[in-house]
């Protein structure tokens, strides 16, 4: 075994055997963290005193403590100081005198640093009012930019907070106040109560002028006592008028009652916070009595039912995690799929029972479910049981296969067992791990003593494999047209193993008929598919349906392939399908044909202005709307994409008038053709957008579509002096975050080489002529780069290439990641054979070249060197069908 006390630099990525290594040697009983951040408001501060007592005992008189600081000013081992320079090395504080027969105590005094990117101790200053807010974010290992820890999942202890800041702020962490010192000098102290054990990355501190929303939620408890939850929700006093804290109280309410229903287990938290922050990295993060939620929550412009439905989808997500993840946490992020994929099925799974959202798993089916099949065709696919050997790879697993791809298959488990069997295992497996850690054969353990059932074989098939099981019906007819045989087809190669995809299914095939333009389900029969087919002998004797509709329920995990009977009348007859679910399961299939260059393009945008206004589900109609521009911008021959956005526009222009005034569909279709015009089309709407109100289309401009329409007219090359001078009045006017990141998308929009220039210089270096950027400046700046033809950006290209290691090995992962990600040269018009694309023979090329580089950053490459080279497969596939 490595020697996982040899001292290396930099030594922040934490090895998955130094974590085992630590964790059989350390017992840590309790952390002490006293953090001042009495400075914050000081913009020349850029750290704050942190002050951690570690008590814990150790097998061994070595271990290693994680802190990466501004400085470290002392460190005390039961009582006696240590030789700072001996004992600090970058992240990490090695000790080698530690007692093992009695516990040890640890006191670190230090200075952390105040964060700009979203990790750590994130300080935001709001360009409305100057006021200062402070929020963590420590998922998966970022603690330890704040305090001194032992950075690890299944190191749990119980930590008590104290805080210092200015004497009016609002300043919480996960458990109640308990004690409040008021100071001569303007600023106050609070101490916390110590919380149950948890693990360091759910620890969690807020600090600000944050407005409070405040409420109460009564459990009545299976034993006839009464559990009183105090509950809170906070945003920033500037938006305190646009937040409906009450609604956010109520929607926590009713999650509580569902899940203390659902897990038979009282939450075990004490409070329940929501705070709402500015730049988040995140939708949300899952902090035991303080949840963290981006602020984008905090609905300043018109928010469509779909808008309402994701954030209390994601409400009840973090829920979820509050049983799973932080009561029962898994022991290394190998197993990261034991909270996320269950937080991602429950948490929909209770939007749809317990709020009055009725098209959650519609939803679930358009969105999240076509970001897991995105994942799952990636070449870093991987199992949802992951190879997670250190903390970079843990980082960047945060992705649709663990999310998404396992809320996919655990609804299928939960068919396949049936719900009771599946309800029963979590409430077996909440009582016998509570606040400890385990791997998935506890909770396999747990599920074939409530199902009866052996599990293994389930999981090998579906949680140790990886790659989108496709399935297709396969029937023969007579000369009369009558079925004679019909079968359920699964294929597909697990691109990891190079092995056939075969997994066991339980899900409904739906038969539907045409009649009077709409398409009703005549027959359904539930199939138990176990390995390449199954037969469908309800078919057997009928004509040919319309529609053969496999996964008809949405149950399994699959992608469709349709009979061309079947995909002939869903391109012609999509909006006669009026049932919302299996409706998104078509869409869903359709569109994952555009991306594998099966189905062209323009068919698709086709079928889109043809149907989609037709969907009444807010959150399903956004995504059509989506993906219409993206069929046109990156999977259409680039000599088909001028008619095809010109038609696009004249049909969005005529829904406008079409749908209700203020309406949430007619919402939808004006910012997408604010992003339709980038291109120069729509020219008039966007004019009458940024004009004289009301305009002709009886269009509400409200600030989002207002800043999107001066992006789109700065993208256009339309953005004059006179414009331009009208755009920075009113970001002065209302001088919120959001419109000056729009600003600063607008100015990097426009289509001039010097601008490209100086915009691609701001991001690489992640500075501009005032100073550093934010996360979210950063990549505001990145996305009006991006807005340009592929002509225009293509002479950056030779310096992205040249940059992508120095960033990766100078900036942290978050700033790293919106780097690359945002510069790649991922918009390209195909000009002869694929492989001759320069932006993806350069990829190739920079890959082939670096084996060596680290494999977070080859993995950021890998994708997106995937997503050009499916951009330029459609586009080719799109010329053929022209």
């Amino acid at each position: 075994m490595v020697d996982t006390l040899e001292r290396y630099a930099p030594n922040e990525n934490l090895r998955r055997d130094e974590a085992a290594w630590r964790a059989q040697n350390i017992d840590w009983h309790f952390a002490e963290i006293q953090l001042d951040v009495s400075n914050a408001t000081d913009s020349s501060a850029s750290g704050y005193s942190s002050i951690t007592t570690l008590n814990f005992s150790s097998k061994r008189a070595e271990t290693f403590i994680d802190f990466i600081h501004e400085s470290v000013d002392e460190v005390l081992v039961n009582g006696t100081a240590v030789d700072l320079d001996s004992a600090v090395l970058d992240a990490r504080i090695y000790l080698d005198n530690l007692r093992t027969d009695v516990p040890n105590t640890v006191t670190i005094t230090g200075t952390a640093l105040y964060s700009r990117s979203g990790e750590g101790l994130h300080r935001f200053v709001d360009p409305q009012d100057g006021q200062t807010y402070l929020y963590t974010q420590f998922e998966p290992s970022e603690a330890r930019r704040v305090f001194a820890c032992f950075e690890q999942p299944d190191l749990k202890t119980s930590y008590r907070f104290t805080l210092t800041g200015p004497a009016a702020w609002h300043l919480a962490s996960n458990q109640p106040i308990v004690d409040e010192v008021l100071h001569d000098n303007g600023t106050k102290t609070v101490a916390c109560a110590p919380t149950p054990p948890i693990s360091s990355y759910i620890t969690a501190v807020l600090a600000g002028p944050y407005h409070v929303v405040r409420g109460e939620h009564i459990q009545k408890l299976e034993d006839g006592e009464e559990l009183s939850i105090e509950m809170a929700a906070t945003c920033r006093a500037s938006l305190a008028k646009h937040f409906d804290g009450e609604e956010i109280i109520k929607l926590t309410s009713q999650g509580l009652d569902y899940y203390h229903q659902l897990f038979d287990y009282p939450y075990p938290w004490g409070k329940y916070d929501s705070a709402f922050v500015p730049e988040y990295n995140l939708g949300a993060m899952e902090n035991p009595g303080l949840v963290t939620f981006t602020e984008r929550y905090v609905f300043t412009s018109h928010a469509t039912e779909g808008q309402y439905e994701q954030r209390a989808n994601t409400l009840m997500h973090e829920m979820a995690h509050m049983w799973f993840g932080d009561l029962v946490t898994m022991k290394w992020w190998d197993d990261l799929w034991l909270k996320e994929s269950f937080a991602d099925y429950i948490g929909t799974l209770a939007n749809d029972e317990a709020t009055d959202f009725t098209t959650a798993w519609t939803t679930f089916a358009a969105r999240r479910k076509a970001w897991a099949y995105v994942a799952d065709q990636m070449p870093t696919t991987h199992p949802i049981v992951a190879d997670i050997p250190d903390l970079l790879a843990a980082d960047q697993n945060f992705d649709g296969i663990t999310y998404a791809k396992g809320a996919s298959v655990l609804k299928q488990l939960a068919a396949f067992v049936g719900a009771d069997a599946f309800r029963d295992a979590a409430r077996a497996y909440f009582r016998k791990h509570a606040y400890s850690n385990t791997s998935l054969d506890d909770f396999l353990e747990a599920l074939e003593s409530a199902s009866g059932r052996d599990m293994g074989a389930w999981a090998e098939a579906w949680l140790k494999t990886s790659g989108v099981p496709k399935l297709h019906v396969q029937y023969d007819t007579d000369e009369a047209g009558t079925i004679t045989a019909a079968s359920l087809i699964q294929s597909g190669t697990d691109p990891v193993t190079g092995e056939k995809i075969a997994r066991p299914h339980v899900l409904s095939v739906g038969a539907y008929q045409l009649a009077d333009g709409k398409l009703s389900r005549t027959d359904s029969a539930r199939v138990e598919l176990a390995g390449e087919s199954a037969p469908l002998d309800f078919l057997v004797g009928s004509k040919v349906p319309d529609l053969v509709l496999p996964n008809d329920g949405d149950e399994t995990y699959a992608l469709i392939e349709f009979d061309q009977v079947s995909r002939a009348t869903l391109l012609a007859h999509l909006s006669g399908l009026t049932d919302s679910l299996p409706r998104a399961t078509c869409w869903a299939s359709l569109w994952d044909a555009v991306r594998s260059a099966t189905l062209d393009a323009q068919s698709y945008v086709r079928a889109i202005l043809d149907h989609a206004h037709t969907v009444t589900d807010a959150g399903v109609f956004g995504v059509l709307t989506d993906q219409l521009i993206t069929s046109i911008s990156k999977y259409a021959a680039p000599e088909l994409r001028a008619e095809l956005r010109t038609r696009a526009a004249g049909v969005l222009t005529g829904w406008l008038t079409e749908f209700e005034s203020g309406s949430d569909q007619q919402t939808t279709t004006a910012r997408t053709l604010a992003r339709l015009a980038r291109a120069g089309v729509a020219g008039q709407v966007i004019d009458a957008f940024l004009g004289e109100q009301p305009n002709q289309y009886q269009v509400t401009v409200d600030d989002q579509l207002l800043w999107a329409s001066y992006i789109a007219l700065a993208a256009a090359g339309r953005l004059d002096e006179a414009a331009e001078a009208r755009m920075h009045e009113a970001a002065k006017t209302k001088p919120t975050s959001v419109a000056l990141n729009a600003v600063r998308t607008a100015l990097a929009a426009r289509p001039d080489a010097q601008v490209k220039e100086t915009a691609f210089d701001t991001v690489l270096m992640a500075r501009d002529e005032q100073g550093e950027l934010s996360n979210d400046a950063l990549s505001a700046t990145a996305l009006g780069f991006t807005l340009g033809s592929a002509a225009l950006l293509a002479p950056f290209e030779q310096r992205y290439w040249a940059a992508v290691l120095p960033v990766f090995e100078t900036m942290g992962m978050e700033f790293a990641t919106r780097v690359i990600e945002g510069l790649f040269p991922g918009h390209q018009d195909l000009d002869g054979a694929v492989e001759q694309n320069q932006a993806l023979a350069a990829s190739t090329d920079w890959l082939e070249r670096h084996e060596g580089a680290p494999t977070a950053l080859k993995r950021i490459l890998l994708e997106e060197r995937a997503e050009l080279e499916r951009s330029l497969k459609a586009q080719a596939y799109s010329r053929t069908r022209g």
